[in-house]
């Protein structure tokens, strides 16, 4: 295969093309493997830019109204957007992902004291939605003292003991996050009717389906897991060998339909965007100067991207004040009058998602990562 075609068959898969999953946010999270929502404005966009006429209020109706959608960490330890039904394979499998626990051992919990604290993140938040200190609070007097030790270094402060396993809590489904309660965030149970399931081997297949070709270590950085753990898991499944531009790749095995015409389009990808997170070779998907200009020190999604037919072209910003948001995109290279109307196209779709009204300025982007 060559890096054309397997550019045009993820932008296909990921909903980049044309929308995918049924038109609706959880079936496009779903082709996504997940949407990175650290920043929910991000992942809001992300979601809603695979789909016609959808805003971000739809991605949140999704997620707090109708419950199709759910946030809790996934891939890596990181907040993202799962689909609820999807919730039991993916617990299933990240709770398999061997846990490795780099705080020193004066500060390490041990394993008997993670399980405690899972079990009583599960017990306290049953059928209520607590803030982080509620959350502490109850977890502290469900464990003991040892909890609430103030060890963990975080943000220019410390928090307590407790903390260092939250993102294993969620793996082993003790809970997802609920919404907001002014402008804090809050955690809850896992939909009614919520139960693990095996889930290692359907992530496999989910992962290569939208980012196939890959490798088993192209997996365990995706997934934040050992390359041996990773290997098992590719292993554990029917899969074919594939060359993409001389070097070797699987897919599922059959998966090997390419599409007939070439990656082509104009797409503004917010931070962490999944098709540049998940996406190697990294010198192919961003060559030249976009790996200097496009990623932070070898990491995708730091900076928000400009891709053109599939490969990472430069980067954007955007900045909100009321309802204006003022879009300055940076090309490495010169676009065309046709890339530049679909560079205008997609300026204004993301007005349309984000509800206001944007304005676009083709220039040198000043600000650095995470701005």
């Amino acid at each position: 295969m060559t890096w054309a075609q397997v550019s045009a068959r993820r932008l296909r898969r990921q909903g980049l093309v044309e929308p995918v999953g049924g038109d609706t946010p959880a079936g496009v999270v779903a082709a996504m493997c997940g949407a990175h929502a650290q920043v929910m404005a991000a992942a809001e966009l992300s979601v809603a830019m695979r789909l016609d006429g959808v805003t971000r209020t739809g991605v949140r109706r999704a997620l707090w109204e109708e419950r199709s959608l759910v946030k809790t960490h996934g891939p890596r330890g990181t907040v993202h957007l799962l689909p609820a039904r999807d919730l039991p394979m993916w617990v299933g499998a990240m709770s398999a992902i061997p846990h490795s626990n780099g705080f020193s051992e004066s500060v390490r919990l041990t394993p008997e004291q993670t399980d405690a604290v899972v079990s009583a993140i599960r017990q306290v938040v049953d059928g209520v939605e607590l803030t982080i200190d509620e959350l502490s609070d109850a977890v502290i007097a469900a464990t003991g003292p040892w909890a609430g030790d103030l060890v963990m270094p975080a943000f220019q402060t410390m928090w307590p003991r407790w903390r260092q396993v939250m993102h294993v809590a969620a793996h082993r489904g003790a809970f997802v996050f609920g919404p907001a309660r002014g402008r804090k965030v809050t955690y809850t149970s896992p939909p009614d009717g919520f139960a693990p399931a095996g889930g290692r081997d359907d992530l496999v297949r989910a992962y290569l389906h939208a980012y196939g070709p890959a490798t088993p270590a192209d997996f365990a950085l995706w997934a934040g897991a050992p390359k041996t753990w990773a290997t098992a898991a590719f292993a554990a499944v029917e899969l074919e060998e594939v060359r993409v531009a001389g070097r070797p790749g699987w897919v599922l095995a059959g998966d090997t339909d390419l599409p007939d015409e070439p990656p082509r389009g104009v797409r503004l990808l917010p931070y962490f965007d999944a098709y540049v997170v998940a996406g190697r070779p990294r010198d192919l998907l961003f060559p030249g100067e976009a790996a200097t200009r496009a990623l932070a020190r070898g990491q995708a999604g730091n900076h928000q991207v400009l891709l053109v037919d599939g490969t990472a072209a430069g980067v954007w910003h955007q900045r909100r004040s009321g309802t204006r948001i003022e879009v300055t995109v940076e090309p490495l290279r010169e676009l065309t009058p046709g890339r530049l109307r679909e560079l205008d196209t997609q300026v204004a779709r993301l007005g349309e998602i984000m509800e206001g009204r944007p304005s676009l300025t083709i220039g040198r982007v000043t600000v650095g990562p995470h701005a």
